[in-house]
C-alpha cells in the first residue's frame, strides 16, 4: 500500500463534487428510495400518503421537493406515537429489521431524546467508518500510529462506532474514553504512548490544565495529530492555535457530518469527504426551504446516506447550521467545505442579534491567557429570545490582577460588539470556578430550569 497516496479511497474521493460524482449519486439515491418503500414501514407510509412512487424520482429536483426532512422534532413525534418504544420507532424507519443491527448509539442528548444511530456491521465499517478513515488518512495518520481514544465510550457514534470503523486503518486503538477521567487518560497515554489524541477540543484544553498542575508540558505527552470534533471549538482560530501551540502539533476538525479539516495552515472549514456515501443539502433553517450550495451559503445541514442498513437516513437534520465553500480548497484536496457556525438548539435572538455560542468562544477564547477560556452563557429565560443584555460568566486567567477587571472587562465588551454585534453583560468567576468536564464543553447554566 503506497501511504504518500493523497486518499485512502483512490477511486471515489477523486471524484468528489463533481458532475460524475452526481451521476453516481442519483443512481444511489434512486436504489435507497426503493429499498425504504419497499422495506420501512414509516416511508412506505409517508410516500403513500405523498402520492410519491419512488421510480417517479428523476432528478435531486425531484427529490427535494417530493420528500419532507425528518429532524428531531419529527423523532420526538414518532417516539410519542409509538408510547416512548424508540426501538419501535426504529424498526419503522430502517430498511432491515432491528435484529439485523449489531451496535446502537447515539448522540449525547443534550438537549432532549438523543437521537439514535443504530448500525450493522456494514455502517459501521463501510459508512461510517470508511468516511473517518478517509479524513484520518488525509490528517496523516497511518497504520503505525497508536489512537488513544478520549470520546465518550458509552454509546456516542464518536466512540465505539468510531473505533471499530477505523480498524481498517490498521493502528492501535488504545480505549481509554472520557469516562475514565482526566488522570486516567493521562496514565494510558504516559504507559502507551499514543501518536493521536481524538477526543473533544474541550477535553484536550482540560488536559493541557491537569498536566501543567502535574508539573509536565503537554508537549511531552507526544502526540503528533489531534482529532478533534464533538463539539466546534477546533474550528474556532483562537482554540485551534491555543492547542496547536500547547501540543506542539497539528490539529484536525471533524464531524456535523462526514468532514474532516484539512492540512492547510489556515483553517479551511471540514472537507466532505462522502459524496459516494452520503447526499448533503442545505435549508432556510425556518422555511425549510433549499439553499443553493455556493460559496458562503448558509443553512441546516440535511444527510441522506445512500448505502446504510440501520444508518439510512433520508433528508436527515441533526440540527446543525452550516456555512459552505464550494471553489477549490488551497490543499489541493477534492470534496466542498463546511464550516459550522451553530445549532438549532442553541441559536439565541438578542436585540435582532443572532448569537450562537462559537460567536462567544471566539472572542472569549481571544482573550487567553488574560481569561482561562472557559465561559457559561447565563439564561434566566427560556430561549431564544434573550432580554437583553446577555449574562456571559467568565473565569479571570490565573495569573491576571482582580483589580484591573474593569478595564479587560470594556476591553471585551468592545470586542463583543465588534465581532459578534451585541453587547453582553459580564460576570466574573475565578479561576477553576467554573465545572469543567471530560465529554463535551458546558455551555449555559439555565438559570430558568430552577424557578
Amino acid at each position: 500500500m503506497n501511504e504518500e497516496r493523497p486518499y485512502w479511497n483512490m477511486e471515489m474521493e477523486p471524484k468528489l463534487n463533481t458532475p460524475e460524482m452526481r451521476e453516481i449519486q442519483l443512481a444511489k439515491l434512486k436504489v435507497l428510495l426503493k429499498r425504504l418503500y419497499d422495506n420501512a414501514p414509516f416511508y412506505t407510509r409517508q410516500f403513500d400518503e405523498l402520492g410519491l412512487k419512488p421510480d417517479k424520482v428523476k432528478s435531486f429536483e425531484d427529490f427535494t421537493a417530493s420528500v419532507p426532512l425528518f429532524d428531531k422534532d419529527a423523532l420526538r413525534a414518532m417516539v410519542a406515537e409509538f408510547g416512548g418504544d424508540i426501538l419501535k420507532v426504529i424498526d419503522q424507519i430502517i430498511p432491515v429489521s432491528v435484529d439485523d443491527l449489531d451496535i446502537m448509539a447515539t448522540t449525547t442528548g443534550t438537549t432532549g431524546i438523543p437521537t439514535p444511530y443504530p448500525m450493522t456491521r456494514h455502517d459501521m465499517e463501510d459508512v461510517w467508518g470508511e468516511a473517518m478513515v478517509r479524513g484520518a488518512w488525509r490528517a496523516g495518520m497511518r497504520a503505525h500510529d497508536r489512537v488513544l481514544f478520549c470520546f465518550a465510550l458509552s454509546m456516542v457514534i464518536a466512540g465505539i462506532p468510531t473505533m471499530m470503523g477505523m480498524h481498517k486503518l490498521g493502528s492501535m486503538a488504545i480505549p481509554v474514553g472520557a469516562e475514565a477521567g482526566t488522570d486516567r487518560i493521562l496514565l494510558m497515554q504516559t504507559l502507551f504512548r499514543g501518536t493521536v489524541y481524538s477526543g473533544t477540543p474541550s477535553l484536550a484544553e482540560y488536559l493541557i490544565e491537569k498536566c501543567r498542575e502535574q508539573g509536565r508540558d503537554p508537549k511531552d505527552l507526544g502526540f503528533r495529530i489531534l482529532m478533534c470534533g464533538g463539539e466546534p471549538g477546533a474550528g474556532i482560530p483562537e482554540v485551534r492555535q491555543r492547542l496547536e501551540d500547547a501540543y506542539g502539533c497539528r490539529i484536525f476538525d471533524a464531524g456535523a457530518g462526514f468532514g474532516f479539516s484539512c492540512d492547510y495552515p489556515e483553517y479551511q472549514g471540514m472537507h466532505w469527504t462522502a459524496d459516494d456515501l452520503a447526499y448533503y443539502e442545505l435549508v432556510n433553517p425556518e422555511s425549510k426551504d433549499p439553499v443553493p450550495l455556493e460559496d458562503g451559503a448558509t443553512g441546516e445541514a440535511l444527510f441522506t446516506v445512500l448505502e446504510g442498513d440501520g444508518m439510512s437516513w433520508l433528508r436527515t437534520s441533526l440540527g446543525d447550521i452550516h456555512q459552505v465553500f464550494v471553489s477549490p480548497c488551497p490543499c489541493g484536496r477534492t470534496g466542498f467545505r463546511y464550516k459550522i457556525i451553530g445549532r438549532t438548539d442553541d441559536m439565541l435572538k438578542v436585540k435582532g442579534a443572532i448569537v450562537y455560542p462559537t460567536m462567544v468562544e471566539g472572542v472569549v477564547s481571544s482573550f487567553v491567557p488574560r481569561v482561562t477560556g472557559e465561559f457559561r452563557i447565563v439564561l434566566t429565560d427560556k430561549p431564544p429570545r434573550v432580554v437583553p443584555p446577555l449574562k456571559i460568566k467568565i473565569e479571570r486567567g490565573e495569573d491576571f490582577p482582580p483589580e484591573k477587571l474593569s478595564e479587560l472587562e470594556a476591553e471585551m465588551k468592545d470586542a463583543f460588539h465588534v465581532k459578534a454585534k451585541f453587547t453582553p453583560e459580564i460576570i466574573w468567576a475565578e479561576p477553576g470556578e467554573l465545572e469543567r468536564s471530560t465529554y463535551k464543553g458546558q455551555t449555559f447554566e439555565k438559570l430558568y430550569e430552577q424557578q
